[in-house]
């Protein structure tokens, strides 16, 4: 997705133009000076102006080209060059030799106070769309790309065409509103092109600045939101959080198409899912995701107080993790307890302790078991608050109700309310709780659950 799919590179050249005209006619019509004026130094001779024209009549680029070498050749220091190097970028258009259009916009630039604010505008915006195009074409893009050097050019040139843009008057003629749009336009280009040549040249925090600029001005635009994600994705630290957040504003963009809004949300998840390491639950990710999506579809900026927590995050809370500590974090509720699930669900736990309440028949097998940690609560339970589907222990039928049991399972969810409730999948029940026979059932001493191993959750 190019950051400025909007561009259609060189047929943006000189987007101020459209309006203002590009002045190369102006000279057509203006009075040749003579040599012999004595109004001080004559701005141009008879003899420049003639060569100037007919170089300008020239419609072969190649031809028009050597013409121009000409005539600068001769006068190097001709009054006509502001209205030379355009003929020079104009054919080297013709022939997509994009380095030579930048060599003649630098040099229009470079003549600074003898051309007006128009003139200098149309010089950086030049260099700007043609490293653009030059970026974009399939032959000379992947080398074109990598050059640093022509990447801080272009992102320079971009930056002066904005500032210059400032001091071009509105033109006779032309509405407010035209030229505010105009303007817009421009502007939007500009940026779009600054923040692409800096992501170019490794910048990353100069290409978010271009890009919010640019979003500045048209808040729900795809492209720049999901730019600006990669943007804070390449900085250093990354900022993964405002990262998400522009993604997500991509995705709910209005004028995003179902297939790109899909393609983007497909690609934001798998970046959440690796911020977090990878172990959390698919339903998690989804739930954050939608989450984000809910949040960032409603607001330009992310809220300072919105984060998603980390691997490291992750790895942290399941350190000391028990099915005690789950338990209890759980049931406290608050964030507390989104950071435990998180950290929790899809982990296999060690030795849960239980009390047999129902088993029900089936492949697969399930147990209705009460948590239970000591022989008091074991003689109070009567309903169940975990079920445990298992999964490979055809024996495991034997157990009965009211009996002790010890069991190794994957924790998959849970209901917070009407009443608490553990869902468990891929379950093994302690192979000495399960009885020899059918209806000889024994009730096991109570132990307390078994600490977690630290391990990767399963894939």
């Amino acid at each position: 997705m190019n950051a400025t799919q909007r561009l259609t590179g060189l047929a943006t050249l000189g987007a101020l133009c459209l309006i203002l005209g590009n002045g190369l006619s102006a000279i057509a019509q203006a009075p040749a000076a003579g040599a012999g004026q004595d109004t001080g130094a004559a701005k141009y001779t008879m003899a420049e102006y003639n060569a100037y024209q007919a170089c300008a009549g020239e419609k072969v680029p190649a031809t028009l080209i050597k013409c121009l070498d000409d005539f600068v050749s001769k006068y190097p220091n001709s009054t006509l060059l502001n209205y030379v190097y355009p003929l020079y970028y104009q054919a080297y258009s013709a022939q997509k030799n994009y380095l030579k259009m930048i060599e003649s916009a630098d040099k229009l630039a470079a003549l600074a106070e003898k051309i007006d604010a128009l003139t200098r505008f149309n010089a950086y915006y030049t260099h700007a769309t043609a490293y653009y195009a030059m970026v974009s074409d399939a032959k000379e893009g992947p080398n074109a790309s990598k050059d640093a050097a022509l990447a801080k050019a272009a992102q320079a040139a971009a930056a002066s065409a904005l500032k210059t843009l400032e001091e071009v008057k509105k033109p006779d003629g032309v509405t407010d509103e035209a030229w505010g749009k105009q303007k817009t336009v421009s502007q939007l280009t500009l940026n779009g092109i600054a923040a692409q040549a800096a992501m170019n040249a490794k910048d990353c925090s100069g290409a978010v600045g271009y890009y919010k600029a640019a979003l500045a001005l048209n808040p729900d635009d795809l492209t720049f939101n999901y730019r600006l994600g990669q943007a804070y994705l390449c900085m250093n630290p990354p900022q993964q959080m405002d990262a998400f957040w522009y993604m997500a504003r991509a995705v709910t963009a209005k004028g995003a198409t179902q297939a790109q809004a899909a393609k983007v949300k497909d690609y934001l998840r798998k970046l959440i899912a690796n911020y977090q390491g990878g172990t959390v639950c698919d339903s998690l990710t989804d739930a954050e995701l939608n989450e984000l999506l809910q949040l960032a579809g409603s607001s330009a900026e992310r809220p300072a107080s919105y984060s998603i927590p980390s691997a490291a995050d992750l790895s942290a809370a399941q350190k000391d993790m028990t099915i005690l500590t789950v338990i209890a974090d759980l049931k406290a509720g608050g964030d507390k307890a989104k950071l435990t699930w998180l950290a929790a669900c899809g982990l296999p736990f060690p030795d849960v302790p239980g009390k047999i309440i129902a088993v029900v028949p089936g492949d697969p097998l399930v147990l209705k078991i009460a948590f239970v940690t000591n022989d008091a609560e074991f003689d109070a339970a009567t309903t169940p608050n975990m079920d445990v589907k298992i999964v490979g222990q055809p024996e495991a039928a034997r157990v009965e109700k009211d009996t002790a049991v010890h069991f190794t399972a994957t924790l998959v969810s849970y209901d917070p309310e009407p009443a608490f409730f553990l869902h468990w999948d891929q379950g093994k029940v302690k192979e000495e709780d399960i009885p020899k026979e059918k209806g000889t059932p024994k009730k096991p001493p109570v132990r307390k659950p078994a600490p977690r191993k630290p391990a990767a959750k399963p894939s």
